[in-house]
């Protein structure tokens, strides 16, 4: 899909583009591809004169090649995070400023993208050049991460009050654990995505492409991102603290099982040594010479059975 941006009025306007003709008398100031097509691909290197690689977007990518400038277009490449209720995942994205033109190439839609451009239909005046459009959606990328953190707040609370303030089982623990291991996956990823804005953010303003007021601003943009390292930092430690306190009920309710194991093996062990010297093979049964031997017998093994339970139960280990 190819979506350009231009400015009218201060404000940014999308347009959707189908063919070439459609795209040669646009002057655009941001053209976005979701996941393009060769034809699309074709269309920008007609019109622009840039050719864009087949991998430019690929995952499997040398540190050195996340931050460079070839025949005068820079080439930036940064991770956006999409916290998706069943796979939050990081999406990387290749930005391209190339004649005062953003280009923007990825394989999904972006919250941060959809962001922004809701912004920029609102707000007179927000957008400026190509340069602006980069710097508002690692911005918008930033105050995205702090909503999320903000989210991860709100579920850890939940927990919290599941596993420290209920009885726990084994099935609420499970369900504590798996929510507890999403929520750490999340801030991993937010501290990934906040890091990697954060180098191409600082490589913008070594490379000298930004004006005075659109330096102060990646300066902002800084500053915000690094407000966010000690909330991730903290929720690190609250996450391995509920998780310490999950499994921790988790043995608890294990040693009940266990304990109950231990208490039936130590009450019925008398019985047994009784049945075992009365069942020996004597020359001269012992129970058989008295009257009241078999009953003699089941009462003491009845007895040794009530008396050692009735020692635990005073003792509160049967609780």
């Amino acid at each position: 899909m190819l979506n350009v941006f231009t400015l009218a009025n201060g404000r940014l306007f999308q347009e959707e583009i189908d063919s070439l003709d459609e795209l040669t008398p646009v002057r655009p100031v941001w053209v976005d591809l979701e996941d393009p097509t060769p034809e699309e691909k074709g269309w920008i290197a007609v019109r622009f004169g840039l050719v864009i690689p087949g991998d430019i977007i690929d995952d499997d990518l040398e540190e050195s090649a996340r931050f460079y400038e070839e025949d005068g277009a820079i080439h930036i490449r940064s991770d956006f995070l999409i916290d998706d209720d069943e796979t939050p995942r990081n999406v990387r994205v290749a930005f391209i400023l190339h004649q005062n033109v953003l280009f923007s190439i990825h394989r999904e839609d972006l919250p941060v993208f959809r962001l922004l451009r809701m912004r920029a239909r609102r707000i007179p005046a927000l957008i400026e050049d190509a340069k602006d459009v980069l710097l508002k959606l690692y911005d918008a990328d930033a105050e995205y991460s702090a909503d999320t953190l903000e989210g991860i707040y709100d579920d850890l609370e939940k927990v919290s009050q599941r596993v420290l303030k209920e009885e726990v089982n084994d099935q609420a623990a499970g369900e504590a654990l798996a929510a507890i291991a999403r929520q750490e996956d999340l801030n991993g990823r937010i501290r990934r995505n906040v890091m990697d804005t954060r180098r191409a953010v600082s490589f913008m303003m070594r490379a000298r492409m930004l004006n005075a007021d659109q330096f102060e601003e990646a300066r902002q943009i800084l500053r915000d991102i690094d407000s966010l390292d000690s909330h991730t930092a903290f929720l690190f430690d609250k996450i391995n603290f509920l998780m310490d306190a999950t499994v921790g009920f988790i043995n608890i309710n294990q040693n009940k099982i266990i304990k109950i194991f231990s208490v039936a093996s130590v009450a019925l062990l008398p019985p047994t040594l009784i049945a075992s010297i009365y069942g020996m093979n004597f020359q001269y049964m012992p129970e058989l010479s008295q009257k009241w031997g078999y009953p003699f017998a089941l009462c003491l093994m009845v007895l040794s059975i009530v008396t050692p339970f009735w020692y635990f139960r005073r003792k509160g280990w049967l609780k």
